[in-house]
């Protein structure tokens, strides 16, 4: 059926061009992409003062129903994306510190996972975010605490719809992948109701040249003449991943809003095969399932002057991790049968009161309670019986802040942030943090800015007691972050419009945790490290009308992120002081491209990441270096406008080069693969 609506789709693009003659009459310069007005400076958010910050537009977060978060930040932004391949974990390592040293939060509810402090991309599709945007560094005090690299804030938006609406896109794409997304939609002038889902499926089966093997060639006398890597297809890598968001927003008119955010997921995902493994396929089954439910109920009191707001929430997460191995018979036997179940509540409290235009002071107060069960059902002890491993925890996690923010004159303002946070029984120090910044020109609207801030991160649960290996004495990470920055604005209204920034950056991280081997054959964390990670950070956007009916936008990242180990040798033969962390690109960029044409539009997007060592000590005389890499996508979207409906037919190309590549050691990457969509949005009077 899937098939047929393909075939249907493409033949019906040339009678949708003829149909289409009187849509194309429109002026489509003002329907097309957007030239903002460059706002005056003075103007600007107070409660944004000397923050850095990087927002991605509805264009970037839109672009198709397959996008996942984990794209989004790729082609959109600066940070390294860590993947471990198609439709499996996807981590972010932001300004040259580890994914736990990441805070993300969803309508203001914390989703890091607390066994591990880390966030997966890959499992938050790109449609279910109306708005996000990137805390760089000391910026992430204003939120929350713990983000020693910067924080990710994901929320969702009323569709400020009237009446009934309805879209449907289905996407077909290379390694029989099914893409398929439905949104419904209600609003009135008090109420606002949306109930969205994401289907996602493949085999996952795609082709790539395995650099990990060799394949001799011989000749009649059994002589090696030749070698070659051979070309195989990723084995065991299947997914089916299913979400659905409902939300149901109220206004009373009279300065009240209610909102409920309910969100479900239900993944089933095999962990495909490395490039080193010579194994056969049927010979063993790895597959993690996940069923996570994450919901908010939120209230806003907004009066002139002040407001008021509270938030309630829940999330439940059950994960499965299996792995099973044929013994000989063809009977599959369990190696590892890990079960875990995260319950987390979730209450906060906040307050803003303005002061005129001068000043601003908040408070803040949060609160996560977890309660977590993760158990190995299938450790075999010495006589020969099976035993549970594992542990159950409770922790709290308390945070509140105060901050009082001061503009005096249009041209300056000053922040300043105390936070202070307690895990378990334990507190930190007061964090604070100070901004500031300033109109050097007004001009171009040239803007310094400049902050200071202290941070601590609490070991996460696994760090503390996962069994076995587990350390509990382990001393929270902690370090001082400074950034200052200049950004300008220019642009003449409907013509085009440029903004820009650069930053410099640096932070001292102490007690930084790691996992080492032990003489007992396992893993154990450890805090071992001082960290200095330095460098600088670049964003560009230019929108160019260059003609009544063509548009052009294009925006651009950069950064140089050296991150370096400086804390003492552990032992005679530690070779990791004074090298680049692993993992950890020094070089990193993006650029994005858009043309658009009455209802065409044209997009190419392209990032860069610089070479990553995969071992502390910097060696590469085995496996410890993964080359640099570039990836280029290109899309061609057609639109078409009907009294019944609006419709589109999008075409993607990924990885345009066929570039081989990888992200993690020995975890196999696509090559060039194809996508097609066809959107339908009817018109309801």
């Amino acid at each position: 059926m899937r098939q047929l609506l393909l075939i249907f789709s493409i033949l019906l693009v040339p009678y949708l061009a003829v149909a289409q003659e009187e849509y194309d009459t429109k002026d489509w310069a003002r329907k097309g992409l957007h030239i903002p007005e460059v706002a005056v400076y003075g103007n600007r958010p107070i409660k944004e003062i000397g923050t850095q910050q990087t927002k991605f537009d509805t264009l970037a977060l839109k672009e198709n129903i397959s996008l996942s978060m984990a794209d989004v930040l790729t082609f959109n932004s600066a940070i390294f994306v860590k993947s471990y391949g198609r439709a499996t974990l996807s981590t972010v390592a932001f300004r040259g510190t580890s994914p736990s040293h990441t805070q993300v939060s969803w309508n203001g509810m914390k989703i890091n996972n607390p066994m591990l402090g880390m966030t997966d991309f890959s499992m938050i599709p790109s449609y279910f975010i109306d708005d996000a945007s990137l805390l760089h560094g000391t910026s992430s005090v204003n939120e929350t605490g713990g983000g020693l690299g910067g924080s990710v804030k994901l929320s969702t938006k009323p569709a400020q719809s009237r009446g009934f609406g309805l879209q449907y896109v289905q996407g077909i794409g290379s390694f029989k992948t099914f893409d398929e997304f439905l949104r419904l939609t209600y609003g009135n002038d008090h109420w606002q109701v949306s109930t969205r889902a994401v289907y996602s499926s493949s085999p996952n089966d795609y082709k790539y040249r395995n650099h990990d093997k060799k394949v001799n060639v011989y000749d009649e006398d059994m002589n090696i003449i030749d070698q070659y890597y051979p070309v195989e297809r990723n084995r065991s890598g299947s997914y089916k991943d299913l979400h659905i968001l409902q939300e149901v927003y109220y206004n009373t008119g009279k300065g009240d809003r209610l909102g409920l955010n309910a969100w479900y997921i239900n993944s089933n995902r095999e962990l495909a095969m490395l490039t080193v493994d010579h194994g056969d396929a049927t010979d063993f089954e790895n597959r993690q399932r996940e069923q996570t439910f994450r919901g908010v109920f939120s209230w806003d009191h907004v009066r002139s002057n002040w407001k008021l707001g509270a938030k309630a929430g829940y999330i439940y997460t059950w994960m499965a991790y299996d792995y099973k191995r044929d013994v000989g018979n063809g009977t599959m036997a369990h190696m590892t049968r890990s079960r875990s179940q995260i319950n987390t509540f979730y209450g906060q409290v906040e307050g803003e009161y303005y002061i005129g235009s001068q000043w601003l002071f908040t408070a803040n107060l949060s609160l996560h309670q977890h309660i977590v069960e993760s158990e190995d059902k299938n450790i075999v002890r010495q006589d020969g019986n099976k035993a549970v491993v594992g542990y159950r925890k409770g922790r709290p996690e308390l945070s509140g802040s105060i901050s009082a923010k001061w503009r005096p004159i249009d041209r300056f303002g000053v922040s300043i942030v105390l936070r202070e946070e307690m895990f378990g029984r334990e507190w930190t120090p007061i964090i604070p943090a100070l901004f500031v910044d300033g109109v050097i020109s007004e001009r171009g609207n040239v803007i310094a800015k400049a902050s200071v801030s202290r941070n601590f991160r609490f070991p996460t649960l696994n760090d503390l007691y996962f069994l076995p290996g587990g350390n509990p004495d382990l001393r929270k990470e902690s370090g001082w972050t400074y950034d200052t920055g200049l950004s300008f604005a220019v642009g003449k209204e409907g013509v085009y419009s440029l903004t820009g920034s650069a930053s410099w950056f640096e932070s001292f991280i102490k007690d930084w945790i790691i996992w080492l081997p032990t003489p007992k054959g396992f893993f154990s964390p450890e805090n071992i490290k001082d960290v200095h990670a330095y460098g600088i950070e670049l964003k560009g956007d230019l929108n160019v009308a260059l003609a009544k009916e063509w548009q052009l936008g294009l925006n651009g990242t950069f950064s140089w992120t050296p991150s370096i180990n400086v804390g003492e040798p552990r032992t005679p033969a530690d070779q990791s002081v004074g090298k680049q962390l692993p993992y950890v690109p020094k070089l990193s960029s993006s650029v994005t491209g858009r043309l658009t044409w009455r209802s065409w539009s044209f997009l190419y997007k392209w990032c860069y990441y610089s070479e990553r060592f995969t071992m502390s000590s910097n060696d590469i005389s085995l496996t410890g270096k993964l080359p640099p890499y570039f990836m280029s996508n290109i899309s061609l979207e057609k639109g078409f406008t009907f009294k019944w409906a609006d419709l589109s037919i999008k075409g993607a190309i990924n990885n345009l080069f066929n570039e081989e590549y990888l992200s993690v050691l020995s975890r196999p990457m696509p090559g060039i693969n194809f996508e097609i969509f066809l959107s339908i949005t009817p018109h309801f009077k």
